[in-house]
């Protein structure tokens, strides 16, 4: 047989090389879901009641309105909002303030977590009170101007009634 321009079509050689193809696709199909590791448990959202979702989304709140009065007044927030374990590990932001935007729809436990070493504590302490991770977009202000913005992680603690934190320290 021949192809349009009278050339012989190579039938045999096709029909093995598209054999070939569909069986590599027809062996690694199955391989895809086999190196994934089972994790026990059924998926769902956070078992957290809404009296402890207004505890942490007022976390942010407050420290967002001090934000809003300058760097002194956020500063004493974050003293306040300081995991009580951690008080010693509160960072000067000199005249810079953080606006706080969480992402509450990714909010979970995070009951494995423990803060760096510093200041003196064991690593490897976890704090007191149960542990959430949440999305958070950071935006670095000076004077109410934003100079920065970065997406990253949050911890957040309730303990006896409160939502804290742990105060951010600016890098490089």
């Amino acid at each position: 047989m021949a192809d349009a321009e009278g050339l012989p079509r190579p039938r045999g050689a096709l029909r093995r090389g598209v054999a070939a193809v569909l069986a590599v696709l027809a062996a690694a199909v199955p391989l895809t879901g086999c190196a994934a590791e089972v994790v026990p448990g059924r998926a769902g959202p956070v078992r957290l009641d809404e009296a402890g979702r207004q505890l942490l989304a007022g976390y942010f709140d407050e420290i967002n309105q001090a934000g809003d009065q300058g760097a002194g007044q956020q500063h004493a927030a974050f003293r306040r909002r300081q995991h009580p374990d951690y008080q010693n590990q509160l960072c000067d932001l000199g005249d810079l303030t953080l606006r706080l935007e969480p992402t509450l729809s990714t909010l979970r436990p995070d009951a494995g977590w423990t803060p760096p070493d510093s200041a003196g504590r064991p690593s490897g302490e976890r704090p007191r009170g149960a542990v959430y991770v949440v999305a958070v977009t950071v935006t670095v202000r000076r004077e109410g101007v934003p100079v920065g913005s970065q997406i990253g992680s949050q911890r957040l603690v309730l303990l006896d009634g409160t939502a804290y934190g742990f105060a951010p320290c600016l890098s490089g």
